[in-house]
């Protein structure tokens, strides 16, 4: 049996009643379909595991990940004047800021590099910089499985420091599971989206001042990063 209700409801009175059923208005996001549940689970073990051991055995468990910040990276909805719309100049170029970042899960500390290209001597370079920035302890680090991340050249500097720095890699086609993802997107949300840079220099300049910003409150940076698994 079909009933009708002659009941009107407006806009807003249906927004407060998804919200009441737990509901959000959220935008999809894509799901890589080679990914490997299995192995996406045994990470997740693995993850618990590691988290047990910081302040212990693990000193810091830091999550790594390279981004390109592009000088116009994406146009999203913002309200402006009815029938018309928000203008963003652009030069149509294809040019970015290339970044190398690590999100420490433990204290919230959020550290990048920019460089002009990505290839192992980088990568290395790189290493070699986050165990200058952690003097002491041993270190985990969480990443994917880029080609630079297992380059053969690695190999001597990973053996040289075994007893400080250990490489933990994701299951593939998972960028989900690594948390400084979060991170690129929410630096994007907000000196990129709907901006305009003159130069790429300005655009360094931006990326730079939010990475400044957002390490002066490690603890909003955990709440948003880091609580997820």
């Amino acid at each position: 049996m079909i009933k009708t209700f002659c009941i009107t409801m407006s806009h807003r009175g249906i927004h407060e009643i998804l919200h009441r059923l737990n509901l959000s208005y959220t935008r999809p996001t894509y799901v890589l379909k080679k990914a490997d549940k299995e192995k996406q689970e045994e990470f997740k073990v693995t993850f618990e595991d590691l988290k047990k051991l910081i302040n212990g055995e693990l000193a810091h468990l830091l999550f790594e990940d390279e981004s390109m910040i592009r000088d116009y990276q994406a146009i999203q909805k913002t309200w402006f004047k009815k029938g018309q719309r928000r203008k963003i100049p652009t030069y149509g170029k294809n040019a970015g800021v290339k970044l190398i970042g690590i999100l420490d899960y433990g204290t919230g500390k959020v550290y990048c590099e920019e460089h002009e290209r990505y290839d192992a001597v980088v990568f290395e370079r790189f290493l070699k910089c986050i165990l200058e920035q952690y003097p002491t302890g041993k270190i985990v680090m969480i990443l994917d499985n880029a080609r630079i991340h297992h380059a053969k050249l690695l190999e001597p500097f990973l053996y040289e420091n075994k007893n400080r720095l250990e490489l933990v890699f994701l299951p593939p086609y998972s960028p989900e599971l690594n948390l400084i993802e979060g991170l690129w997107g929410w630096l994007k949300s907000r000196i990129i989206n709907n901006a305009f840079y003159p130069t790429l220099s300005r655009v360094s300049e931006a990326v730079q001042r939010f990475i400044t910003h957002i390490n002066k409150t490690p603890t909003e940076i955990i709440d948003r990063l880091c609580i997820k698994m």
